[in-house]
Order: structure tokens, then sequence, then C-alpha cells
């Protein structure tokens, strides 16, 4: 059996789901593919050829894990507590084309992959939803072991295609099904600094949130206007003040973002001027994320800029940032803008949108 699964892309609403607020993501071009079958014995053998690894572990001792983001054990795990019973051991290898710590959800994938492997292949196999699977990947990933993150990377790896999910008040997730051309993807090979990132976007961000809403108790970061926040001005640094706006600024791009694409999805209007608006709004929130946010870097800055040179219609750095991928919208001009990312020292992929998690064969 094989299984494979998409990375992902976040179009709008990067750094703020931990905020409670929405994100619109699409799957890509670029997968995680598990294929392997039953043993004899009870063992689990999981080749990784292309980091030179291997997992090896029994179906006894499978709930007792060994290292920090035992993922392969989690998912075990959190598949018995949904009821799943395995009496055989498994035995598969894993390969896959999607840049690994850049911000394209490559572990996300791979736990997805391995749940929809695992669910198929137990001693009472099920076919699982692809929202489920998103649960399911969430939970292995991020709540068995306490750590800090959204549900946005499970639910758009399983799901596919474009997606706007709402984590608050409850879960909500809409398929947008939007027309989109072709895109590049372009790794920095710059290491991610996602603590770094996270300590002035979201914890910086959350104490600016209290410190408005001390003074102010009507303020609300999901309704409140953004003409508003010069309301506040005295109480903030013009950092804070400046990362504030950025924030309310992006959310509202969200909800224009979302509009265009279910735009895009029934109009009959020229593609072309749905692309040059969606490739603005794109670049819009890429300036909140250099100038406020702070995520960029000065390489993806030259790499993001190239490619506006080259055609590119908008783009954006994508994931936690201080380093990994950006992506860039280039319906007409994929290759000139694969070769402006070369050209400043990136690795371009020129992807498209894609299906979520599914059985190859």
């Amino acid at each position: 059996m094989k299984i494979s699964t998409p990375g992902r892309i976040c179009l709008f609403g990067e750094h703020q789901d931990y905020l409670g607020l929405p994100t619109v993501a699409a799957a890509i071009s670029r997968r995680i593919s598990i294929e392997g079958s039953h043993r004899a014995d009870e063992q689990i053998i999981i080749h990784l050829p292309d980091i030179n690894g291997q997992e090896i572990f029994t179906l006894s001792n499978a709930s007792t894990y060994v290292k920090d983001r035992d993922y392969f054990r989690s998912t075990f795990n959190v598949l018995r507590r949904r009821g799943f019973v395995f009496s055989r051991g498994l035995e598969c290898e894993v390969h896959g084309n999607i840049p690994i710590n850049s911000g394209t959800s490559s572990s996300s994938a791979l736990i997805v992959s391995w749940a929809n492997f695992l669910s198929r292949n137990a001693d009472n196999p099920a076919v699982i939803s692809s929202k489920e699977l998103g649960e399911i990947a969430n939970e292995a990933e991020v709540l068995e072991f306490g750590e800090p993150g959204g549900m946005m990377d499970h639910y758009s790896t399983a799901i596919g295609h474009v997606i706007y999910l709402e984590s608050t008040p409850k879960i909500y997730v809409e398929a947008l099904n939007p027309t989109l051309g072709t895109f590049v993807l372009g790794d920095s090979q710059q290491p991610k600094d996602t603590l770094g990132i996270l300590a002035r976007c979201r914890f910086g961000m959350e104490a600016i949130i209290k410190k408005v809403t001390e003074y102010d108790p009507s303020f609300s970061i999901f309704h409140t206007p953004f003409a508003q926040a010069t309301d506040y001005a005295s109480l903030l640094s013009m950092d804070e003040l400046g990362l504030l706006k950025a924030n309310l600024e992006d959310r509202d791009l969200l909800v224009e973002g979302k509009k265009l694409l279910q735009k895009s999805a029934t109009s009959t209007q020229e593609t072309n001027d749905i692309d040059v608006v969606f490739g603005q709004l794109l670049y819009r929130h890429f300036q909140n994320l250099r100038d406020h946010k702070r995520t960029s870097t000065e390489k993806i800055n030259r790499m993001v800029e190239a490619s506006i040179k080259a055609g590119a219609l908008g783009g954006k750095i994508n994931g936690s940032g201080g380093g990994g991928c950006m992506f860039m919208y280039a319906p007409n001009c994929a290759e000139e803008v694969a070769d402006a990312i070369r050209r400043e020292g990136g690795i371009p992929y020129i992807i498209t949108v894609d299906e979520g998690t599914k059985l190859e064969q």
C-alpha cells in the first residue's frame, strides 16, 4: 500500500492562527509518501532513505517515547486510543520532495500519511475522513507533546486544495476551490528561527492585546476596525503600534482574499484580473510580515523582489519565518521567476495547488 500527502503554503493569516484568527492555506504539488506492508512479527520498521535514517520499534513498546517529537510512536498511540487494533508489524519506506524544515509542513504531511497508512492497515481497518486525519495528526504532533501550534498544517495537508480554517470559537473548515495558476516555491536554505519569531509575533502580540484591552475593554482582535488602532498610540511604542496595525490589516486582508478566491471559483470575469488582485493581496501581507512582524530575511526579501521584477504578481514568506521558504504567484512566467530565485541563491520549485492525502496504490 502506498499513501501520499502534500505540503502546504499559507496564503493568508500567517502568524495569526495562534491569536484565534482564521487562515487560508493551499496544499501544494510536492508530497511525502509511505509505501509498505505487514510483517509476520510485531516489529515496526520505517526506512527513511532521504535522510539516511531508520526507525524501529515494536507494537509492545510503541507507547514509550524515546525522543522528542517521537511522531511515529505518538500516531500509533493516538490511533489506539481511538479504537484501532494492531497485532501485526509493518515495514515501510518514506520518500518525499517537500523541502524539510522550511515552513512547508513536511512533518505534518508525514504524520498525516502515517496516520492514513496505519488506519488502513489495522486489524480493524477503516478509511478515515480527511478532516479526522487532520485531527489525528494534530493530536499526534502537537497535543501529545504539549507543543504550540494550530491545526492549519494538519487540516490543509489532509484535506488538500485551498481551505479556510477558523479555530475560534470552534473548529470550522471550508473548501474554497478557487481557480489558481502556477506558483513558484523558493527555498532560501536558511534555517528557520521559529522560537525567536514566536517570541515577537505571538508573545509580543499577546502582551499588546492585554495592554490595549485593559485600557479599552471593548477592543477585539476579531472586530476592532483597523483605523481604530491609532486610538492606542499613547499606550504603545511605535514598534508595538506597528505590530498591532499589521495584525489588524492582515486580518482584513484574509477576508478580502477569501472573497476573491470564492469569486474565482464561480466568476466568468477574466481570470487575469483576479490573478492581479490576488498577487497584490499576497504582497501586502508580505510587507506586514517583513516590516512589522519581521519574519523575513534579507535574502528572502531579495528573492521576493527579484521575482516581482521577473513578472510574478505577488508572494510572501511562508511559515514561521526567520528563514525557510517563500512563494510567488506566477501564472504566466513561472520559469522566469524560478530563474530569478535561483540567481539570488534560492532553490526554486514550480508548484500548483494539489489534492490532499490519498491512496496511491
